[in-house]
């Protein structure tokens, strides 16, 4: 049963990647009350349950005479398999694509008992059950007719694979840079808020100062006029207007300088949520279908942006 072709195991993928992909899709379809394409990839296939089943084929090789050994293997083989390709995939396109944080046995959200516990059933099931009628199907296929469908297939899947991977890298890195602005953009608003605070106090001190300099100018040169003679009073009067001048001239200039910075920033700040609707409004046919077929992915780092990029796709 387990001796088997180069093409032949490459045949086993392909079939437990269709597999897996009608599996998901139905129930994550009943789930979301429509119809959901279920993956990664935009072509009807699952590639990790097309690895996990030839793993669980393979290491369930030595141990083929005893059911326990069966689901021991396949647990142990299945989790470590699940764990690793979850934790490359969230280091590599910054979403997590399956998340078991809610789980009460969890590891690092990327692995469960229940999972776990499932994965060894699955592997008795399909070990006795599935990969026999399978095992006979492919075997009862010529090279000729088999090798070049294969070959169709592969070229396919290939293309998919590098086009998805290649669109989940970029949408990984629309997530960090909207993440980005958006703390560029409430940086900004602070800065602003806090210019207009320090505009409105300080030309309010300038004022009251300008008034409280020339009310004590006045009642200063009231007591000393007596005492002074008139051209003395009124060039000291002439000295002190010129001091109340300047001192409202720089309450005027003051609010026009900070006026620049706060228009310069502004500016700026609208640059920055144009650029951000522009980003997050251009998502590729490959980018919505991730952000759709996988309607559980995560990210704690960009939640929010990710979930502004599913509502936008929701809105279209």
């Amino acid at each position: 049963m387990y001796t088997y072709q180069w093409h032949q195991w490459l045949a086993f993928f392909y079939i437990y990647c269709f597999f897996g992909w009608i599996f998901e899709s139905s129930y994550v379809s009943l789930k979301e009350g429509h119809f959901v394409n279920r993956g990664f990839l935009r072509l009807p296939m699952l590639p990790l349950y097309g690895t996990g089943a030839v793993m669980m084929l393979w290491v369930s090789l030595p141990v083929k005479s005893s059911l326990a050994l069966v689901y021991l293997s396949g647990v142990v083989a299945a989790t470590a398999l699940e764990y690793t390709t979850g934790w490359l995939m969230e280091k590599l396109f910054k979403m997590r694509y399956w998340d078991y944080s809610n789980q009460r046995f969890q590891l690092n959200g990327y692995i469960c008992l229940s999972s776990s516990i499932a994965w060894g059933f699955l592997t008795i099931f399909l070990t006795e059950v599935i990969h026999r009628p399978i095992a006979n199907l492919v075997l009862s296929l010529r090279p000729s007719a088999e090798i070049p469908i294969l070959a169709l297939v592969s070229i396919l899947f290939t293309a998919d694979t590098v086009q998805s991977t290649r669109e989940a890298l970029a949408l990984g890195k629309v997530l960090e840079t909207m993440t980005r602005m958006k703390a560029e953009l409430e940086d900004m608003q602070v800065q602003l808020t806090l210019l207009r605070a320090e505009t409105s106090q300080k030309v309010e001190e300038f004022r009251h100062d300008a008034r409280h300099l020339v009310s004590g100018w006045k009642s200063d040169a009231r007591a000393k006029a007596a005492e002074l003679k008139e051209e003395t009073l009124l060039r000291a009067a002439e000295l002190k207007e010129e001091a109340a001048a300047r001192i409202a001239q720089e309450a005027e200039e003051l609010p026009a300088a900070v006026a620049e910075k706060i228009r310069v920033l502004s500016q700026r700040r609208m640059d920055l949520l144009e650029a951000r609707k522009k980003l997050s409004a251009s998502m590729s046919l490959y980018r919505k279908g991730l952000l759709r077929g996988n309607p559980t992915a995560s990210s704690k780092k960009f939640a929010d942006a990710l979930r502004e990029l599913r509502e936008i796709i929701e809105q279209r």
